[in-house]
């Protein structure tokens, strides 16, 4: 059987596809040799080389015809093989049988397995490339604006698109693209930090969506494919890999801890939001991450180890967002955390995770939580970072009220504190909040510069 699966090999009936054809009388082998063997004689030295006679004008003609026939012969697509006779030699020339691979995409079924070619001709309509402007401020309190990449999929056919947060974070327009150049201005719909997860919307109608899979069916060892827009360059390229390994613990560069499927795919910059399916076509993954050696996914420097977030894990999530703009039922405490540095713990500073900003108006302010304060448990479960807080909180829901325990000042108190629902408004609330953090931050490092450079006197 030959690399296409035929079982019509040249050779069947005994011939050497290398060798003349045995039926004609007066052919010659293709490679010759003298009476006395091969090229080499019988002691194991060359033998004299012989004169070649010089080629007839008409000889080199005829070569030129036949080369010219050859190439005509194999743009026609010609599936029997090809006989040539060179200068008294019969020699034959094999071409291949293959016909092109057409891909009726109407009778692609999910229910069985479908080859790459037939996921991608299927579903590369269904995946965008997004482009973004971020306004942001600098350290000088510069506004800067610069761009961003990363890809999604349409999930309805009126316009709905998934993809991750990190991609539209901070956006201040969002373009997509189709595979077929069509480009529209996409708004912002919902999206959840936590989770990474975000839907935007397109003003179209009869888009093709994907199907959506279940990730708990997957095993490791089974094939997955990808699209994305590596790079945010090479748009819509279509990668695939394995099913490396499945409910891997990832902590990501902000120091949130999420649960993702692991590949070998090939994924990088520009991918992020993409989906990841399965032998059938099913999306069962939102590619995320890919693991980096640095804090830098540009200079990555890990191959073969990227990352995908459960289909399953958000899907009621992206309901959620499309129905509502927002996730429903997840719990807030109204403030910003961060870890408290190594350095302060050598003087005797408990690990934990410390507030950093306490909304106005929201329940870590009515609980009496304070800026500085360090939480070390919530309820019965010790907290030592920020990322295990934040994972403690989520175990709870809206209404519910826990007891926190709270270093601050030398001193260790508890705070009872009802968790309320995070809505688009309260999460507005505390972006607000922490710009006016950061700002202030700035401001004072500004200050610090200014006060480090006073000292020092020039023109003398």
């Amino acid at each position: 059987m030959d690399y296409y699966g035929s079982d019509k090999r040249p050779w069947s009936s005994g011939q050497d596809p290398f060798s003349p054809d045995s039926s004609s009388s007066d052919s010659t082998p293709l490679f010759s040799s003298d009476s006395n063997g091969g090229g080499f004689d019988d002691l194991g030295g060359p033998e004299k080389p012989k004169k070649r006679k010089p080629m007839s004008p008409k000889g080199k003609n005829t070569l030129k015809v036949v080369a010219l026939c050859l190439v005509c012969a194999l743009i026609g697509g010609l599936a029997q093989p090809l006989y040539h006779t060179i200068t008294g030699n019969e020699t034959t020339i094999y071409t291949g049988s293959r016909t092109p691979t057409q891909v009726d995409t109407t009778a692609v079924d999910t229910s069985q397995e479908l080859t790459t070619a037939e996921i991608y001709a299927k579903y590369v309509s269904s995946c965008v490339g997004i482009t973004v402007d971020i306004v942001s401020t600098n350290i000088f309190g510069q506004t800067v604006t610069s761009a961003a990449a990363g890809s999604g999929f349409v999930i309805t056919e009126d316009g709905y698109i998934l993809t991750n947060y990190h991609v539209i974070d901070g956006a201040n327009s969002i373009k997509v693209t189709f595979s077929d150049g069509q480009e529209y201005t996409a708004t912002y719909v919902g999206g959840q930090e936590q989770n990474d997860i975000a839907v935007i919307k397109v003003e179209a109608t009869g888009l093709t969506p994907v199907v959506i899979g279940k990730s708990s069916d997957m095993l490791v060892g089974e094939q997955v494919t990808t699209i994305g827009n590596p790079l945010g360059e090479l748009t819509f390229s279509e990668t695939t890999g394995i099913i490396s390994a499945l409910d891997r613990t990832i902590t990501m560069s902000d120091g949130t801890q999420m649960n993702m499927i692991q590949t070998d795919c090939a994924i990088n910059s520009g991918n992020s939001g993409g989906p990841l399916f399965n032998s059938h076509g099913e999306v069962i993954g939102i590619v995320s991450a890919k693991y980096s050696s640095s804090s830098s996914s540009s200079s990555a420097s890990v191959e073969g180890l990227g990352f995908a977030i459960p289909m399953d894990d958000v899907a009621d999530m992206v309901s959620d967002l499309v129905s509502n703009g927002y996730v429903t039922g997840q719990p807030l405490m109204g403030i910003s955390v961060g870890d408290v540095d190594q350095s302060a713990q050598s003087y005797g500073v408990p690990a934990g995770a410390i507030v950093r900003v306490v909304t106005p108006g929201l329940c870590g302010e009515k609980a009496g939580l304070q800026t500085g304060d360090i939480i070390t448990k919530i309820g019965d479960t010790e907290v030592t970072s920020s990322s295990e807080l934040i994972a403690a909180k989520n175990t709870y829901s809206p209404g519910d009220t826990v007891t926190l325990t709270v270093y601050r000042s030398g001193e260790t108190l508890t705070l009872d504190l009802t968790l309320e629902e995070s809505t688009p408004e309260k999460e507005a609330q505390q972006e607000e909040a922490q710009k006016a953090y950061e700002e202030q931050q700035q401001q004072q490092l500004q200050q610090e510069q200014q006060q480090g450079s006073g000292g020092f006197s020039f023109g003398f």
